[in-house]
């Protein structure tokens, strides 16, 4: 999402009559994180920001706030990391995932972690302001298209797992892993991509270390298991 639509004149509140909702807003772009502050505007109280795994369990921790908005990838483990280190202490704090990924194994995995909604970044910015008061209220929230894929997910024995390895791997470093996996030339993937060949390596080369790894051809047979290719 690139500017969520104006949210000004909206008086939304917890359904429950309270003051609006205390938001941390979690994302390693700071541009987006500004975008989303801006337009939300009075909607919503926003409390802090983070931008990596450590910031955003730091954070949460010291404001306790009602909500945290968390982006799905994080540098640092990731938005399942976020909530396995802060929910055993605080269960009451509720978490709303907004990520532009709708692949099922970050849908599941971050629901299962325990977040209580999980929206796209395509969403406008009213829906977001009524995502957010929802799921501080205690509702499960999910982008329409996503919802009944979750309850499939759910009423399924075959739902994706939780997989720490592959929740190191930033968005981009995913990006670079399939086509890699696939078989494309540094240059191809890079050309696919729109980065650099230089840039291409550079996200090789910490995937590999990442997965302790140690060459393309592991990579293969490592992303093949995962059916990510």
């Amino acid at each position: 999402m690139g500017r969520v639509a104006n949210v000004e004149d909206d008086d939304s509140t917890f359904a429950s009559g309270a003051a609006v909702p205390r938001v941390v807003i979690v994302d390693d772009h700071r541009l987006f994180r500004s975008g989303v502050r801006e337009e939300l505007g009075d909607a919503v109280t926003i409390v802090g920001e983070a931008w990596d795994v450590d910031t955003a369990v730091r954070v949460t921790n010291e404001q306790l706030p009602d909500l945290v908005l968390l982006d799905v990838h994080l540098p640092g483990g990731g938005g399942v990391e976020v909530l396995r280190r802060v929910l055993p202490e605080h269960p009451e704090v509720r978490f709303l995932a907004l990520s532009v990924s709708d692949a099922a194994e970050d849908v599941i995995g971050t629901v299962r972690g325990g977040a209580r909604g999980y929206v796209t970044k395509t969403i406008s910015g009213r829906e977001l302001v009524d995502a957010i008061v929802r799921v501080a209220d205690g509702d499960a929230v999910f982008s329409p298209r996503l919802a009944g894929f979750v309850l499939d997910a759910f009423s399924s024995t075959d739902a994706p797992a939780v997989d720490p390895e592959l929740d190191r791997l930033t968005q981009r470093e995913r990006e670079v892993l399939r086509f890699i996996a696939r078989g494309y030339a540094y240059k191809e993937a890079g050309r696919e991509l729109f980065i650099s060949v230089k840039t291409v390596e550079t996200h090789v080369s910490s995937v590999l270390r990442k997965l302790q790894l140690s060459n393309r051809h592991e990579l293969s047979r490592w992303a093949s298991a995962r059916k990510l290719v």
